[in-house]
Protein backbone atom coordinates (compact mmCIF):
# COMPACT_ATOMS: atom_id res chain seq x y z
CA UNK A 1 0.00 0.00 0.00
CA UNK A 2 1.00 3.45 -1.08
CA UNK A 3 2.72 5.64 2.27
CA UNK A 4 0.84 8.06 1.34
CA UNK A 5 -1.96 6.39 2.37
CA UNK A 6 -0.31 5.94 5.83
CA UNK A 7 0.86 9.56 6.22
CA UNK A 8 -2.71 10.88 5.47
CA UNK A 9 -4.20 8.00 7.74
CA UNK A 10 -2.16 8.99 10.55
CA UNK A 11 -2.26 12.37 9.94
CA UNK A 12 -6.11 12.21 10.12
CA UNK A 13 -5.33 10.32 13.31
CA UNK A 14 -3.45 13.30 15.01
CA UNK A 15 -5.95 15.91 13.78
CA UNK A 16 -9.07 13.83 15.34
CA UNK A 17 -7.50 12.28 18.47
CA UNK A 18 -4.51 13.44 19.32
CA UNK A 19 -0.77 13.02 18.76
CA UNK A 20 -0.66 10.70 21.49
CA UNK A 21 -3.33 8.31 20.58
CA UNK A 22 -0.91 8.43 17.15
CA UNK A 23 2.32 7.13 19.41
CA UNK A 24 -0.17 4.76 21.16
CA UNK A 25 -1.48 2.68 18.03
CA UNK A 26 1.98 2.94 16.29
CA UNK A 27 3.67 1.17 19.54
CA UNK A 28 0.94 -1.17 20.37
CA UNK A 29 1.03 -2.62 16.67
CA UNK A 30 4.60 -3.95 16.53
CA UNK A 31 5.12 -2.94 12.80
CA UNK A 32 8.25 -4.02 10.31
CA UNK A 33 8.27 -0.03 9.24
CA UNK A 34 8.29 0.97 12.78
CA UNK A 35 5.51 3.32 11.80
CA UNK A 36 7.98 5.76 10.21
CA UNK A 37 5.97 6.09 6.78
CA UNK A 38 7.07 8.15 3.49
CA UNK A 39 4.14 9.21 0.76
CA UNK A 40 6.38 7.63 -1.96
CA UNK A 41 7.43 4.67 -0.31
CA UNK A 42 5.23 1.08 -0.32
CA UNK A 43 4.47 -0.54 2.51
CA UNK A 44 2.84 -3.80 3.60
CA UNK A 45 -1.34 -3.77 3.74
CA UNK A 46 -1.27 -5.61 7.10
CA UNK A 47 0.31 -2.78 8.63
CA UNK A 48 -2.58 -0.55 8.02
CA UNK A 49 -5.08 -3.44 8.88
CA UNK A 50 -3.05 -3.28 12.41
CA UNK A 51 -3.38 0.18 12.69
CA UNK A 52 -6.80 0.25 12.16
CA UNK A 53 -7.31 -2.24 14.68
CA UNK A 54 -5.60 -0.48 17.62
CA UNK A 55 -7.13 2.59 16.54
CA UNK A 56 -10.43 0.65 16.63
CA UNK A 57 -9.47 -0.45 20.09
CA UNK A 58 -8.71 2.60 21.79
CA UNK A 59 -11.65 4.68 20.16
CA UNK A 60 -14.14 2.11 20.54
CA UNK A 61 -15.22 3.34 17.03
CA UNK A 62 -15.93 0.51 14.66
CA UNK A 63 -13.02 0.11 11.66
CA UNK A 64 -15.60 0.69 9.24
CA UNK A 65 -16.71 3.67 10.54
CA UNK A 66 -13.05 4.41 10.89
CA UNK A 67 -12.90 3.77 7.02
CA UNK A 68 -15.59 5.78 6.41
CA UNK A 69 -14.30 8.88 7.90
CA UNK A 70 -10.92 8.21 6.17
CA UNK A 71 -12.95 8.67 3.19
CA UNK A 72 -14.15 11.53 4.16
CA UNK A 73 -10.35 13.11 5.13
CA UNK A 74 -9.04 11.78 2.43
CA UNK A 75 -11.11 13.23 -0.25
CA UNK A 76 -10.06 16.37 1.18
CA UNK A 77 -6.42 15.95 1.41
CA UNK A 78 -5.83 14.62 -1.97
CA UNK A 79 -8.59 17.30 -3.21
CA UNK A 80 -6.15 19.97 -1.91
CA UNK A 81 -2.83 17.86 -3.54
CA UNK A 82 -3.98 17.72 -6.65
CA UNK A 83 -7.10 19.96 -7.28
CA UNK A 84 -6.33 20.59 -10.82
CA UNK A 85 -8.35 16.78 -11.69
CA UNK A 86 -11.72 17.59 -9.23
CA UNK A 87 -11.65 20.91 -11.01
CA UNK A 88 -12.02 19.46 -13.73
CA UNK A 89 -15.50 18.29 -13.50
CA UNK A 90 -18.64 20.12 -12.58
CA UNK A 91 -20.43 17.76 -11.21
CA UNK A 92 -19.99 14.82 -8.51
CA UNK A 93 -21.68 12.02 -10.92
CA UNK A 94 -19.15 13.30 -13.58
CA UNK A 95 -16.41 13.20 -11.53
CA UNK A 96 -17.46 9.82 -10.44
CA UNK A 97 -18.11 8.54 -13.31
CA UNK A 98 -14.35 9.39 -14.63
CA UNK A 99 -12.55 7.22 -12.06
CA UNK A 100 -11.36 4.65 -14.08
CA UNK A 101 -10.80 6.53 -17.04
CA UNK A 102 -9.12 9.81 -15.56
CA UNK A 103 -8.83 9.46 -12.00
CA UNK A 104 -7.21 6.30 -11.18
CA UNK A 105 -4.79 6.85 -14.87
CA UNK A 106 -3.92 10.11 -12.75
CA UNK A 107 -2.72 8.02 -9.79
CA UNK A 108 -1.20 5.27 -11.74
CA UNK A 109 1.07 7.75 -12.99
CA UNK A 110 1.83 9.60 -9.68
CA UNK A 111 2.06 5.68 -7.86
CA UNK A 112 2.46 3.40 -10.88
CA UNK A 113 2.53 0.19 -8.38
CA UNK A 114 -0.52 1.46 -6.72
CA UNK A 115 -2.56 -1.37 -6.47
CA UNK A 116 -5.99 0.76 -7.07
CA UNK A 117 -9.57 -0.86 -6.64
CA UNK A 118 -11.85 -0.95 -10.15
CA UNK A 119 -15.53 0.99 -10.46
CA UNK A 120 -17.82 -0.93 -12.80
CA UNK A 121 -20.22 1.87 -13.73
CA UNK A 122 -23.83 -0.09 -14.49
CA UNK A 123 -25.96 2.53 -15.05
CA UNK A 124 -25.41 6.65 -15.14
CA UNK A 125 -27.70 9.78 -15.39
CA UNK A 126 -27.45 13.19 -14.67
CA UNK A 127 -28.51 12.84 -11.22
CA UNK A 128 -27.94 9.00 -10.21
CA UNK A 129 -24.70 6.67 -10.74
CA UNK A 130 -24.61 2.56 -9.86
CA UNK A 131 -21.31 1.07 -10.09
CA UNK A 132 -19.83 -1.59 -8.51
CA UNK A 133 -16.66 -1.67 -6.31
CA UNK A 134 -14.06 -4.58 -6.71
CA UNK A 135 -10.58 -4.41 -4.41
CA UNK A 136 -9.29 -7.78 -2.89
CA UNK A 137 -8.78 -4.87 0.09
CA UNK A 138 -12.60 -4.58 0.70
CA UNK A 139 -12.01 -1.25 1.65
CA UNK A 140 -15.29 -0.42 0.30
CA UNK A 141 -16.53 2.40 3.46
CA UNK A 142 -13.63 4.24 2.71
CA UNK A 143 -15.06 4.44 -0.85
CA UNK A 144 -17.98 5.26 0.35
CA UNK A 145 -16.79 8.54 2.53
CA UNK A 146 -15.11 9.28 -0.40
CA UNK A 147 -18.05 9.41 -2.44
CA UNK A 148 -20.08 11.39 -0.02
CA UNK A 149 -17.34 13.34 0.49
CA UNK A 150 -17.31 14.49 -3.50
CA UNK A 151 -21.03 15.62 -3.22
CA UNK A 152 -20.02 18.20 -0.81
CA UNK A 153 -17.00 19.24 -2.71
CA UNK A 154 -20.18 20.25 -5.59
CA UNK A 155 -21.62 21.54 -2.26
CA UNK A 156 -24.92 19.14 -3.11
CA UNK A 157 -25.88 16.02 -1.08
CA UNK A 158 -27.10 12.26 -2.22
CA UNK A 159 -28.64 9.28 -1.26
CA UNK A 160 -25.39 6.50 -1.16
CA UNK A 161 -26.89 2.59 -0.38
CA UNK A 162 -24.18 -0.19 -0.95
CA UNK A 163 -25.10 -3.72 -1.28
CA UNK A 164 -22.26 -6.15 -0.58
CA UNK A 165 -21.98 -8.92 -3.47
CA UNK A 166 -19.31 -10.79 -1.87
CA UNK A 167 -19.37 -11.18 2.42
CA UNK A 168 -15.99 -9.94 2.61
CA UNK A 169 -16.22 -6.70 1.10
CA UNK A 170 -14.12 -7.01 -2.15
CA UNK A 171 -17.24 -6.72 -4.26
CA UNK A 172 -20.01 -3.77 -3.16
CA UNK A 173 -22.62 -2.40 -5.49
CA UNK A 174 -23.15 1.40 -4.72
CA UNK A 175 -26.11 2.72 -5.92
CA UNK A 176 -25.92 7.21 -5.74
CA UNK A 177 -28.60 9.61 -6.04
CA UNK A 178 -28.36 13.00 -5.91
CA UNK A 179 -30.43 14.95 -3.91
CA UNK A 180 -32.75 17.70 -5.57
CA UNK A 181 -31.52 21.28 -4.87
Amino acid sequence: MKGIVFTEFLEMVEEQFGLETVDAIIEASDLPSEGIYTSVGTYDFNEMVTLLKNLSQKTHISIDDLLYAFGHYLFGSLGKAHPEVIKSYNSPIGLLYSIEDHIHVHVQKLYPDAELPTFNILDRTDTSISMVYVSSRGLYRLAHGLIEKCFEHFNTSSKVTFELLKEDGTEVKFDVVQDAE
